[in-house]
């Protein structure tokens, strides 16, 4: 009986410890999409405000696990290097997440 009993609160924990990770995969999965309108947005606003003739553009195109950065414009050095960095990082975080997850798991 005892038996049992140990085995379901291992059971349990096991449960709390997944909703956990979900919960968390969650907010960084809402936290992407509100940082991704904040961008737009300050992208837009800078654009009504300091509105000039001339335009910087990039971006970074995920293809599995390749980025393809492309930009065009007289600054578009500091955009590529600056979306490299961004998708190094969305890399970095994607493989420690997943390695967590694994650890949890086992």
């Amino acid at each position: 009986m005892d038996v049992i009993k140990s085995v379901e609160e291992e059971n349990r924990e096991t449960v709390e410890q997944q909703i956990t990770a979900s919960s968390r995969f969650f907010l960084l999965l809402i936290l992407g999409f509100v940082l991704v309108f904040v961008g737009i947005a300050a992208i837009l606003i800078a654009t009504v405000l300091y509105g000039g003739g001339l335009a910087n553009v990039g971006a970074v195109i995920f293809i599995g696990p390749f980025p393809i950065v492309i930009g065009a414009g007289p600054d578009v050095t500091w955009i590529v290097l600056f979306s490299i960095i961004l998708a190094v990082l969305s890399i970095a975080v994607l493989l420690v997440m997943n390695r967590k997850i694994r650890r949890i798991g086992d």
